[in-house]
């Protein structure tokens, strides 16, 4: 929007925005949501999946974002507090859902033949399989795996976002890793199982 003059406002520095936006001022309010919406959406997708309300979760965000900025002291960079806040809404909505085991038994069935599930990772509808491993995963390992192997976040970065110290996001990030491969190792022996054939016995040969 151009001003009467016929130049562009002057784009506000992050610290001005959030500052406006403590004062109530609505319009600052807007500019902060057009500003951030699209990383916070991207965020929930990393944290909820492809199956996860997002859109709804959005609205969450910006509910509890609106609500906490006035306490906003600027201790960490706004974007570290708004993975923060995307993070809490998205580890409360799994808690609620706590989704069904079916989701790890649906990611076997749709295993195509011959392919791992870590060559999965590569396929275009990848994500739906990942997630439904992530499904199976406690909440708090399952958003530091998250953080550090799809989003690419470190330790130190990852313990300000879920306020817990690098030893124990390293202790979960472990665990984490170590029940997600062994889950997609896991499906891959039992679709080999599944279609090894049947001698006449009726015994797999």
């Amino acid at each position: 929007m151009a001003t009467s003059s016929g130049e562009l406002p002057k784009l506000l520095s992050d610290a001005d925005l959030v500052s406006r936006c403590q004062q109530g001022d609505r319009d600052a309010q807007g500019d902060f949501y057009r500003r951030y919406r699209d990383d916070v959406l991207r965020t929930l997708y990393r944290v909820l999946g492809p199956n996860g309300e997002v859109e709804d979760a959005l609205q969450d965000v910006f509910i509890e974002v609106f609500r906490s900025l006035p306490r906003f002291r600027g201790q960490s960079k706004i974007s570290t507090w708004l993975y923060r806040v995307c993070v809490n809404v998205g580890l409360q909505r799994i808690r609620r859902k706590r989704r069904r085991p079916e989701g790890y038994t649906s990611l076997k069935e749709d295993l195509p033949d011959h392919e791992t599930p870590l060559r999965a990772l590569e396929r275009r509808d990848s994500s739906r399989q990942v997630y439904a491993i992530l499904d199976t995963i406690a909440p708090k390992k399952r958003v530091v795996f998250i953080l550090s192997d799809i989003v690419g976040m470190n330790a130190k970065e990852i313990s300000d976002v879920v306020q817990s110290n690098a030893l124990t996001v390293r202790t979960r990030l472990h665990y984490a890793r170590k029940e997600f491969y062994r889950k997609a190792i896991e499906s891959e022996a039992w679709l080999r199982q599944k279609d090894a054939p049947v001698d006449a016995r009726g015994g797999q040969s």
